[in-house]
């Protein structure tokens, strides 16, 4: 089973990666101590909405953008069969599935009916020529 607050750190921390900022930068900025953020970004707290906008404010963010990035990743994770919902005939062994939408890839190891991990990666924008 997927877990929404490990999405929505998983987002955070590419985000606050892909600025090339520490930790203690991001949580100096959104007055939230570092390791509060940490686990946050671990998917192992879970965020109020007025901290997840500080935090993304801290980023240069719009909340609205991160939860739809958040948004994208499930959608994709919601069509894979047996992560958000487990599957009977689960086979024993770890199963791994991978889907894309040209934005977002994510990829799902299931170890077990109830623990899936899921890893999302933002694809890089291309430029699209259009042809009339």
């Amino acid at each position: 089973m997927v877990l929404l607050r490990r999405v929505i750190g998983d987002a955070l921390r590419a985000r606050r990666q892909g600025q090339h900022r520490t930790l203690r930068e991001v949580s100096t900025a959104a007055n939230v101590s570092l390791g509060y953020l940490s686990e946050i970004e671990r998917g192992q707290k879970e965020a109020s909405s007025e901290l997840l906008a500080a935090i993304c404010d801290a980023l240069g963010a719009r909340l609205s953008e991160l939860l739809g990035e958040v948004s994208n990743t499930l959608s994709l994770a919601e069509n894979m069969a047996g992560v958000l919902v487990p599957v009977d005939d689960q086979p024993a062994e770890a199963a791994r599935q991978v889907a894309t939408d040209g934005s977002v890839s994510v990829s799902v190891r299931q170890d077990s009916p109830l623990k899936a991990t899921l890893h999302a990666t933002r694809n890089k924008k291309r430029d699209v020529v259009y042809a009339a």
